[in-house]
């Protein structure tokens, strides 16, 4: 359900359920972390889906089994944010809940068109993982981020083009070939170098 390949210094993972729309699984969950982790070496990291979902996340009978509240998540949006290279999202499509985690966790962000993103935990009676509406914000603003976790409003591609929730709109045919484009300089330069331009970038966004 999760495929993971190295090619290039390009650590590629790959949520593959497309006929439960890569709904997330505990065990899903816990090896994209084991995954994450294991690529740190990697000078580059893509997240990506199959099917025309990136992910609807938590599985529903997971969910109300407990995993909608599950500490998996925080460790995976967290691994991957501290992840010492240059992450990417490159989403396939919508992505829901709990999955926005991860993908704002990431370093950049691009779509297919189509690609609809909504988060809507409050109506369900739970709260997001802490780091979610931290990193929301700093993307978005905070009233942008209210508009979805609060009135639970779906952004459309254009919408999160415009509201800086994602870098670029990408062919679906393409998108692959694109995060892969993004990588080449930080699998060219000398990692220590990479690693620390993404500090620098880091503690900017801390002042």
């Amino acid at each position: 359900m999760i495929h993971v390949k190295s090619e290039g210094g390009i650590t590629t993972l790959t949520l593959d359920r497309p006929d439960k729309a890569n709904a997330l699984t505990e065990a899903m969950l816990s090896d994209l972390l084991k995954a994450v982790n294991a690529a740190k070496d990697a000078p580059a990291l893509i997240l990506t889906g199959t099917g025309r979902v990136f992910s609807a996340g938590a599985d529903l009978e997971a969910a109300r089994a407990g995993l909608a509240t599950s500490p998996l998540w925080e460790k995976l949006s967290g691994a991957i944010a501290a992840y010492p290279g240059l992450s990417i999202a490159a989403l396939n499509g919508t992505v829901a809940g709990g999955a926005n985690g991860m993908v704002l966790a990431c370093d950049l962000r691009i779509a297919a068109p189509g690609t609809k993103f909504f988060y809507p935990v409050m109506k369900l009676g739970f709260l997001p993982q802490p780091s979610d509406p931290i990193r929301m914000t700093a993307l978005v603003g905070a009233a942008r981020t209210k508009w979805m976790l609060m009135a639970g409003q779906k952004i459309d591609t254009d919408q999160a083009l415009a509201f800086g929730l994602v870098d670029q709109i990408v062919p679906a045919e393409n998108l692959m070939d694109r995060a892969w484009a993004l990588c080449t300089d930080c699998v060219a330069a000398d990692p220590s170098t990479a690693r620390a331009i993404k500090v620098l970038c880091q503690e900017e966004t801390r002042r």
